[in-house]
């Protein structure tokens, strides 16, 4: 079965769809906002590349029921097809950048995720 879901119509939607997505638990979903050769920042010092590999890390912190909020965005930068997202972090572990590509269909993915900006 295929499951349809929404698509980021804006560089912004990204960081909400992530929260939905895993509070539903759905690690496919969140892996889904990324680009097939995407890297994320995550675990913390470490860097996971691809969305298969970004998916099974997902799987894992999902594992441990995590409630993500909708942190506060900071204003996007835009250039052409590429744009910077950024949110300051509720838990107080820094800011999170994240920078995406709009898709030939107008949609965006991440391509590049660091959800930490600093060690705890």
């Amino acid at each position: 079965m295929t499951t349809t879901r929404e698509a980021a119509a804006q560089p912004e939607d990204l960081a909400r769809l992530f929260v939905e997505r895993a509070n539903a638990g759905d690690a496919e979903g969140v892996a889904a906002l990324y680009e097939p050769d995407a890297v994320l920042g995550f675990p913390l010092g470490s860097e996971t590349v691809g969305r298969e590999a970004i998916r099974g890390v997902i799987e894992q912190l999902l594992q441990q029921a995590p409630r993500f909020t909708l942190e506060e965005s900071l204003p996007t930068l835009v250039n052409g097809d590429l744009a910077l997202t950024a949110t300051r972090s509720a838990d107080g572990t820094g800011g999170r950048a994240q920078v995406a590509r709009r898709q030939p269909d107008g949609s965006w993915l991440r391509i590049l995720d660091r959800p930490e900006s600093r060690d705890r």
